[in-house]
């Protein structure tokens, strides 16, 4: 389930660090529930940006959108010797490949020439990454950088804990590689500092983070700390969720620098961050799921050939879980919510149906504060406008459960009802065989 999850993205290695840690931290079914808490991300060339407004050093870079801009920007650094990447909200980009046949994300450059050659082979390509799945992620800008040399890499991360319901300071000296290995491999390596939320991070803890992490002198203790500070500064005052650096580098001018960095962004808080929600990069998600959340359905596109229609995330969860028992792959993650109305079942429906790979869907209602018989409605309303042939199979138990099933018989539709969740799951997986 959790492979399944892919829309977690970095925030699933985040979770896994966490559990390695044994740190409580967000679960599966927090990732999956997002319309209730969803979370943004911003470009690499926005997160460095975001990094020098609050005092944060980092290499020079500037985005370019064309290839030609990316020529003129490579001309005008005054460098020779520079780094274009890819700028799509996925990991994994050296290793990723675009869909013009052109191999890794992230490249070396020395001329202004050759950062136009390889933009135009990134720019208005897809980029394929263990972390997009096979339809990659289309790449609109590139960032150039000016190279600078690591003498060592760290690793800085600032996040919610649930444990402790309060934010952490995540830090190793073993920065650079795949963190969740670090951990797993060496959990001493982890310094993990709890951070109180309204005094935030003192000069004193700082400072002592940075001798852990191994920085001798008194200036690049110094700056590293500043560093750890501002970073706390960024993840209260922009509602953060988390904050990664991978990695933080101490350079071979004795320099500390933020060399690559990964935000994300409470969605709850978008009413008063309205500069940081700006920046969101809707070519970047899944179209089905910003159709889903402007009709405040809570949707995550997953791999599989069975629709899902659920209300509420504990029994949508358990539904996966069922059909997933039974042999089946789920399509989707769908939490219709408790205030659902006929329309909004429409709209679920049609972004269910405009999956091609969707070959029977399920319908598993439980009928609280949501009424069994609208559904029935939107479900009928849907088969008949929608000319609907993928097979539909039903549970509705609660509130107006008969009267919904007399609507579904009397409808004369070839919905395949269940009172039965076992039964209707294994009839669901048998249909989209």
């Amino acid at each position: 389930m959790l492979a399944s999850l892919r829309k977690a993205g970095s925030l699933a290695r985040v979770c896994f660090l966490f559990f390695l840690l044994k740190i409580s931290s967000l679960t599966v079914f927090q990732a999956a529930s997002a319309g209730q808490r969803r979370f943004l991300s911003i470009h690499e060339y926005q997160s460095m940006k975001l990094l020098n407004d609050y005092g944060i050093a980092t290499p020079k870079s500037i985005a370019a959108k064309s290839p030609q801009e990316a020529y003129d920007v490579a001309k005008n650094f005054g460098k020779d010797k520079l780094v274009i990447k890819a700028q799509v909200l996925a990991g994994g980009r050296g290793k990723g490949s675009f869909d013009n046949g052109f191999n890794g994300g992230v490249h070396m450059v020395d001329s202004p020439e050759q950062a136009k050659e390889i933009a135009s082979k990134m720019i208005g390509s897809k980029l394929i990454t263990k972390q997009t799945g096979a339809a990659g992620r289309i790449c609109n800008a590139v960032m150039l950088a000016e190279r600078r040399t690591p003498a060592h890499e760290y690793y800085v991360a600032v996040l919610n804990d649930r444990a402790s319901q309060g934010v952490v300071l995540v830090a190793s000296a073993q920065g650079g590689m795949n963190i969740e290995e670090v951990a797993a491999k060496d959990p001493n390596a982890i310094i993990t500092t709890p951070i109180n939320f309204e005094a935030g991070l003192s000069k004193a803890e700082a400072i002592e983070i940075a001798k852990k992490l191994g920085f001798s002198d008194e200036a690049t203790q110094t700056e590293a700390a500043e560093t750890f500070i501002n970073l706390y500064r960024i993840f209260k005052e922009t509602d953060a969720t988390q904050i990664e650096i991978n990695p933080m580098a101490l350079t071979t001018d004795g320099a500390v620098l933020c060399m690559d960095a990964k935000f994300g962004f409470d969605d709850n808080a978008s009413f008063r961050q309205k500069d940081i929600f700006a920046l969101r990069d809707i070519s970047q998600e899944e179209p089905s799921e910003v159709e889903a959340q402007k009709a405040d359905l809570n949707f995550i596109k997953l791999d599989g050939s069975i629709g899902c229609l659920v209300n509420g995330a504990g029994l949508a969860m358990a539904t996966m879980d069922v059909l997933s028992l039974h042999g089946g792959n789920p399509a989707n993650f769908l939490d219709v919510g408790g205030g659902a109305t006929p329309t909004t079942v429409k709209k679920a429906f049609e972004i269910i149906v405009a999956d091609p790979k969707v070959k029977s869907i399920f319908i598993n209602i439980f009928g609280g504060i949501m009424r069994c018989d609208y559904i029935a409605e939107g479900v009928i309303k849907a088969a008949n406008e929608l000319n609907l042939t993928v097979p539909l199979v039903v549970r509705l138990k609660g509130t107006k459960e008969a009267e919904a099933k007399k609507m579904i018989q009397d409808s004369g539709l070839k919905i395949i009802a269940f009172d039965s969740l076992d039964e209707a799951a294994e009839r669901a997986v048998q249909l989209a065989a």
